[in-house]
């Protein structure tokens, strides 16, 4: 009885594990892995912390334009052993209540909040901006496992045409129309073949993996990859112009909205330092009131109140050239921020140039694989009835049938590559990729 008690625990907790494990698993298309992306990568997570970093730093700063209020209370217990009159120990308290606030300052405080201000739209912008590179490590690795779907598909046929051209060939040694060496060269090639499956197979498992690790899943989570079909068609389609792709990146593309932005920041650090020249005029106010022993607290408290106010100005005379210093590095700075952003604008058009000419080229070079495929087709074909009556070697069928497995995988190439360049155009013009 115990004994078909362990069994049935053991497959309820089989049955448990393999439930868990299919709920674990979880359908990705490329959409999907973007959008989980954008909530669970590290560096975007890292990139949103610094922001709300920067918002509290500007909280902080828009603090400092209003008045500060402190109290404060001092206590002191005085012993004099050695006096010969009066007490010997007294006991003093105060208690005061002040407040202060910068009526002018130079536009130091405003520019402050306006350099907060475009630090805060940076930052943003540069979590964008992470969204942006892992959606496109994301879309290439996507893309790459596409390739390798259909590498796996075309080495199939191959181990396919390989075993049905053995099969055939030991017919033909049976019937004497075929000598054992040239049976063996279709044995070797068969087993060259399933060897090539094998590679294209584990080449498939890398590519699915680096995908599993840009989107940073656990060791004991599977993917269920969509593969979806690409048409010739898409392949094919009319690509934009390489000026009005660049024209829209140069509005939509976070790193030069933020580079603009740096100027602009540049412009009001230099402005903020040049306030250090001004002077300075703040307010302050206080109130409070003091006891000591030897008169009755009540009265003391009363008759000890006071008030204050008054208006402090600080004029800088002569400060070490710091201020000068401060002004000639924000003007260094300007200069360094609009260069910076004249190189991000060369080297997105940079980039752009090298993925429309990779479209470009991808999509001839499809052209040029599927006519070069379908002549491969034809030959190998014809060689195969050749082969079967006896008119062509076993070297010449082989060759036909490694060309036609070459072009076939070239068609492949070229077919994700003109994709894959043709979703980069897309996101560079600010439009979703989809494949």
């Amino acid at each position: 009885m115990r004994h078909y008690t362990k069994l049935g625990l053991a497959c309820l907790w089989a049955l448990t594990a393999l439930t868990l494990r299919a709920q674990e698993t979880r359908t990705w298309d490329l959409k999907a892995c973007i959008e989980y992306a954008r909530q669970q990568n590290i560096q975007i997570r890292q990139s949103r912390l610094s922001l709300e970093q920067s918002l509290e730093q500007t909280r902080e700063a828009k603090a400092q334009r209003l008045p500060s209020l402190a109290f404060s209370s001092a206590h002191n217990y005085v012993n004099r052993p050695l006096t010969e009159t009066g007490d010997k120990n007294s006991y003093t308290g105060s208690y005061n209540l002040n407040s202060s606030v910068t009526l002018y300052q130079g536009g130091q405080l405003k520019k402050n909040l306006q350099q907060l201000d475009l630090q805060n739209q940076m930052q943003a912008l540069t979590v964008e901006e992470a969204e942006n590179n892992i959606e496109m490590a994301i879309t290439q690795a996507f893309v790459q496992v596409l390739y390798a779907h259909e590498a796996v598909n075309i080495s199939l046929n191959t181990v396919e045409v390989s075993r049905t051209q053995r099969d055939r060939g030991e017919e033909l040694m049976k019937a004497g129309s075929l000598s054992k060496a040239d049976f063996a060269q279709l044995e070797s090639q068969y087993t060259a073949d399933k060897y090539q499956l094998v590679m294209a197979q584990s080449t498939l498992e890398n590519a699915r993996l680096d995908l599993k690790q840009l989107l940073e899943l656990g060791i004991e989570e599977e993917m269920d990859i969509t593969i979806p079909e690409a048409a010739d068609e898409e392949v094919l389609a009319l690509l934009p112009a390489k000026e009005s792709v660049y024209r829209a990146s140069l509005e939509v593309m976070p790193e030069v909205k933020a580079n603009a932005l740096n100027i602009r920041m540049a412009n009001v650090a230099k402005e903020k330092a040049w306030a250090g020249y001004l002077p300075t005029l703040r307010l302050s106010a206080g109130i409070g009131t003091n006891h000591a022993t030897g008169t009755a607290w009540g009265p003391q408290m009363k008759n000890n109140w006071s008030e204050n106010i008054g208006l402090t100005l600080s004029v800088p005379v002569f400060n070490n050239r710091s201020v000068k210093t401060a002004v000639n590095t924000a003007r260094l700075n300007i200069e360094a921020a609009e260069l910076e952003y004249e190189n991000v604008q060369k080297t997105l058009l940079k980039s752009i140039e090298t993925v429309y000419q990779e479209a470009v080229s991808a999509q001839n070079r499809f052209r040029s694989a599927q006519e070069n495929l379908n002549a491969a087709r034809e030959s190998f074909e014809l060689l195969r009835e050749q082969f079967a009556l006896g008119m062509k070697n076993t070297l010449e069928l082989l060759t036909g049938k490694n060309n036609l497995l070459t072009a076939r995988l070239e068609v492949a190439q070229a077919k994700y590559t003109a994709l894959l360049n043709r979703q980069l155009l897309r996101f560079y013009q600010g439009e979703e990729i989809n494949l």
